[in-house]
């Protein structure tokens, strides 16, 4: 089961909030991928959301862009900052990316976002499976928040 940004947002607009307010606090984030033998393969990236999805924009036939391709299954971890504090808690974002070729729809993204080259990039929209964040609570629980699609938010602490 699979869900848009829009979607997870409605039904948990606290992490949701959260987890927008961690990419937001960086640019460049961590794109995990599978490459054609199955192994990750880890790359920067920035990411956007916008009109209730979550996009990733890619330059032309970049590796992370051809992974996808071949098999859309993705992670992304927000940048955690400089030093130990990630202010916030660590959030990761897991699911699939689809290609979107419709060019109305990459129009009004790249109107927005202002890519260096709009006419050459790939982009894709993302289909959640899981959002997670790790965070330290009361300053003695480490705390884990963990949505799947259709299962709500579960908490569990460690002391």
């Amino acid at each position: 089961m699979t869900s848009n940004w829009e979607a997870f947002a409605t039904a948990e607009p606290d992490l949701a909030a959260t987890v927008e307010k961690r990419f937001g606090a960086f640019t460049h984030h961590v794109l995990a991928t599978l490459r054609k033998d199955g192994s990750p393969r880890t790359t920067g990236l920035e990411v956007r959301f916008l009109n209730g999805d979550l996009w990733l924009g890619m330059m032309p036939n970049s590796l992370k862009a051809l992974d996808l391709r071949r098999d859309p299954r993705f992670a992304l971890q927000a940048n955690p900052g400089p030093g130990t504090e990630m202010a916030g808690g660590d959030v990761r974002i897991a699911g699939r990316a689809i290609e979107v070729r419709d060019a109305e729809t990459v129009a009004r993204y790249t109107d927005a976002v202002n890519p260096p080259d709009p006419d050459t990039f790939h982009l894709f929209r993302t289909e959640l499976t899981e959002v997670v964040r790790t965070f330290i609570q009361d300053e003695k629980y480490l705390a884990v928040q963990v949505w799947k699609p259709g299962a709500g938010v579960r908490t569990t602490r460690r002391t």
